[in-house]
């Protein structure tokens, strides 16, 4: 028995995960394994690491055999999940994970397949006390973070009542790549899954177990208010699933609130208020640049969604053996592959965030802004932290976390783990998380 065991540990962001795990600072106080389908590639990873099977077991595993899975799971007491695509091989984990007792983490972005674990397994996981908390990765621990600090520093000026109208953040990404097994995620995911699954991940708070505010509708143009000088961007291709994951967020904090109506002192400080509505976008150097980004992205959606022979084309192209070198050497890694080392230390990550509190009786507004730093590649190297961290918090944490989580259920990153997260990121060196008051030109900081 371990305290985590990491799914495919040979996998580029496994190995990380395990690299991680090894040299933390609390290394002394947990324990962890690595599983993967092949054993040679196991032991390949376990020497590179210079970690002995002793230390660390290596359990062999199939994620498409379901006795497997069991297997592995028992003997741990959190689960990493990094075997993509989820909605074709993660359900199985999940599924043992909550019949079982056990906590589980991943790094999925698949907003369709996390609404059906929710409607198949949310309650069976209560009733099991199983913490279940996908997108722990670059998607949406930052989207969610900055909801939640934003939010904290809103009621430490406004008081406990303080609610919000609208949060707003603004990527900047240094270095970021796509994986050859996100490439391929997203286009099977237009060929295999439903339409109507598809279709209704759009719609505001699918993921939420109560209906708020709606926000705003893509548009080819954003802009960050109360910025010191113009930002402009484009709709941000994660905010689907980013800007779920924070209602849903939004919406467990607003259920908790409701059911202890009768002690609302204990809930209120969570509460994000029923106007909160939330929107992400990517910055560009430009209002021009970020319109005609916005024209061909729309355009290269359009063209993957409603004509197959693109999906096809381009399927045959990853799957092509000589084209799918070419590509390998020009565009993205190949399976189990990544970035060099040097790409993964000189990638960044900044998001800016401006929350607003919904008026006053007198029309005032509190203004916040909030920002989430990270050195590393995002994609890799910071998302191989964010959930390494995660899964931490569950082992080391849990009398500590916050009281939502103890019951239970599909969570998400803030629900689950909220300033213990945020505190474990800031001690890692590599994340700089910080929010202020605006007060005219001036800020004022608070964390």
């Amino acid at each position: 028995m371990v305290d985590i065991v990491v799914l495919g540990a040979t996998g580029y962001t496994g190995r990380l995960i395990a690299q991680y795990l090894a040299t933390h600072p609390q290394r002394s106080s947990f324990t962890f394994g690595l599983a993967a389908r092949s054993q040679s590639a196991l032991e390949k990873v376990l020497k590179g690491l210079n970690l002995s099977k002793d230390d660390v077991p290596a359990y062999i595993m199939d994620v498409t055999n379901s006795s497997d899975v069991v297997a592995v799971v028992q003997q741990a007491k959190v689960v990493i999940n990094t075997i993509g695509p989820y909605w074709r091989w993660g359900t199985s984990v999940v599924r043992a994970c909550v019949h079982h007792g056990k906590h589980y983490v991943d790094l999925t972005g698949e907003v369709h397949w996390i609404k059906d674990i929710i409607f198949e397994l949310d309650y069976a996981a209560v009733k099991s006390g199983s913490i279940v908390v996908p997108c722990c990765g670059l998607d949406s621990v930052p989207s969610d973070i900055l909801a939640f600090v934003a939010n904290k520093t809103l009621k430490s000026f406004g008081g406990p009542s303080t609610t919000i109208d609208l949060s707003t953040s603004a990527w900047k990404l240094g270095g970021a790549s796509i994986s050859g097994g996100t490439f391929s995620t997203i286009l099977t995911a237009l060929e295999d899954v439903p339409k109507h699954k598809l279709l209704a991940i759009r719609q505001n708070f699918a993921l939420s177990p109560v209906e708020g505010t709606h926000s705003a509708r893509p548009r080819m143009l954003y802009t960050l208010p109360y910025s010191d000088r113009p930002v402009y961007g484009a709709w941000y291709f994660m905010a689907i699933t980013n800007s779920q994951v924070v209602q849903r967020s939004w919406g467990l904090y607003e259920l908790a609130r409701r059911l202890n109506h009768h002690n609302a002192t204990a809930v209120a400080p969570f509460s994000y208020g029923p106007n909160f509505k939330y929107e992400e976008f990517v910055i560009l150097p430009s209002a021009l640049y970020a319109m005609v980004y916005s024209i061909v992205f729309a355009a290269i959606a359009a063209l993957l969604v409603c004509f197959q022979p693109v999906r096809y084309l381009l399927l045959v192209l990853v799957a092509e053996e000589i084209t799918a070198r070419w590509l390998a050497r020009r565009i993205m890694p190949g399976p189990g592959e990544g970035p060099s080392e040097k790409q993964l230390q000189s990638g960044s990550v900044k998001i800016t965030n401006i929350t607003t509190s919904s008026p006053n009786s007198q029309g005032e507004k509190i203004v916040v802004r909030s920002i989430f730093r990270g050195r590393g590649d995002p994609g890799y190297f910071l998302s191989s932290i964010m959930i390494s961290e995660c899964a931490l918090a569950l082992v080391l944490d849990g009398a500590i976390l916050p009281q939502i989580s103890t019951g239970g259920g599909i969570l998400t990153p803030m629900t689950a783990f909220g300033d213990v997260l945020v505190e474990r990121l800031r001690r890692s060196g590599h994340v700089d998380i910080e929010s202020e008051l605006l007060v005219g030109t001036e800020a004022r900081k608070t964390r």
